[in-house]
């Protein structure tokens, strides 16, 4: 998405969290041309949905545990990449062991 600054971000689709939960610096909002600005309230209005770069959910890149529900929406999304790339579900076994 394009910024103020005539810069481009790639933001994770689909994801508005309360601008409360991520930490400043990370929060990004959507501005009505459609463009998008980091937002610099302090403290931030809980009533504000921001979006986040999609760097921080990527399953593919090394982060640390920054917040419990990203750490969530990563393992989400790394296991949703593996379905689409999964040839096939795995089968029963053939036979099955005497529950006895």
């Amino acid at each position: 998405m394009a910024t103020l600054e005539h810069d481009w971000v790639l933001l994770e689709p689909g994801v508005e969290v309360p601008a409360h939960l991520v930490p400043a610096g990370h929060r990004w909002i959507t501005l009505s041309d459609g463009r998008v600005a980091m937002y610099g309230v302090c403290p931030p209005d809980g009533s504000q949905p921001c979006r986040i770069e999609h760097r921080l959910t990527c399953a593919q890149q090394p982060l640390p545990d920054l917040w419990p529900w990203l750490t969530a929406l990563r393992e989400e999304n790394a296991r949703a990449a593996e379905r689409r790339t999964d040839p096939e579900p795995p089968r029963p076994p053939e036979v099955w062991p005497d529950a006895g």
